[in-house]
């Protein structure tokens, strides 16, 4: 079995790629929820939906949201005043409502979450890290900031002076989360952001001494080439949360404890001493996944170089 960490447009990708090449049966998904929020009264998980569209084909040309959709609804809601930078679709909604009466009939995220992917034909599982409300705060010179509302309302624009994920010290890892980590014959850690994706999963109490116990069997992919960030604004968060360097080597070495190998973009040979330097077994490949064949060549890449 394969265990992949996830977040964001770059996990998905990954985790697509992993079902491309080894089928989806045998693959789990760990996904992010620090990126949740209220959206019209309505709980709205960004990377667990795109992981569940893009393991059902359904997935949007831009990498997000449902295939084809419409924006009849969010027209609507402008009409009327209402706030509607955030670019839910009629059919993307549907999911939303669907989810939030499940959770007010009493029903668990991981519950909802299985259930939309049975009824979306996903065979692989997806989980989401915990089924405890976590929420990613962004403090700019400005003020606080809800993590969409930094991300895509304002893009990025201001500096972030620190990072808060409220929650996250109470939170319990989502049922079968740890299971599958200690049983898994490989674990990627995908191409997803180190502070705001990945790094908010390993600090689920728990999570991240179980990585560290199958850290042999742990491999991750860079999401940095060339010291830029393949998506998103990695720099800045890398900044607000006390690094000074954006580079694969800094990549490595925060995942040093739990991961033994670690795949950078062939273009940053360079940094692949500094990483062996680091007890991390550096692999060199092409990274970058535009395509549905390049996100399978990279998930047999990774599979190849785990052994």
């Amino acid at each position: 079995m394969i265990v992949a960490l996830a977040g964001g447009t770059g996990g998905s990708k990954m985790v697509h790629g992993l079902a491309l090449a080894g089928g989806q049966r045998d693959l789990t998904a760990i996904v992010n929820t620090g990126d949740d929020g209220e959206f019209f009264g309505l709980l709205v998980c960004p990377d667990l939906d795109i992981n569940l569209y893009c393991l059902a084909g359904v997935v949007a040309d831009r990498g997000w949201g449902y295939a084809d959709d419409t924006f009849r609804c969010l027209e609507g809601l402008a009409t009327y005043g209402r706030p509607a930078w955030f670019g839910l679709g009629d059919r993307d909604m549907a999911t939303h409502i669907h989810r939030t009466l499940m959770m007010r009939d009493g029903a668990r995220l991981s519950d909802v979450v299985d259930d939309l992917r049975g009824r979306l034909g996903v065979e692989a599982r997806v989980l989401p890290m915990t089924d405890d409300p976590v929420r990613t705060i962004i403090t700019t010179p400005t003020g606080e900031l809800r993590f969409q509302e930094y991300l895509v309302r304002d893009g990025a624009r201001e500096e972030i002076e620190s990072i808060r994920i409220e929650g996250l010290d109470q939170a319990a890892p989502a049922p079968g989360v740890i299971e599958a980590i200690g049983s898994a014959d490989l674990i990627v850690i995908a191409p997803s952001s180190p502070i705001v994706s990945i790094g908010t999963i390993l600090g689920v109490p728990g999570v991240r001494d179980a990585l560290a116990a199958r850290r042999d069997r742990v491999i991750g992919v860079s999401p940095i080439v060339g010291g830029v960030p393949v998506e998103g604004p990695a720099h800045r968060f890398l900044r607000g949360a006390g690094y000074t360097e954006c580079s694969a080597r800094q990549m490595a070495e925060i995942y040093a404890d739990v991961c033994a190998t670690f795949v950078i973009h062939e273009s940053d040979a360079a940094e692949a001493a500094g990483i062996e330097a680091l007890g991390v077994r550096p692999v060199l490949a092409d990274i970058l996944m535009p395509d549905r064949p390049s996100r399978e060549r990279l998930a047999r890449t990774v599979i190849e170089a785990a052994g």
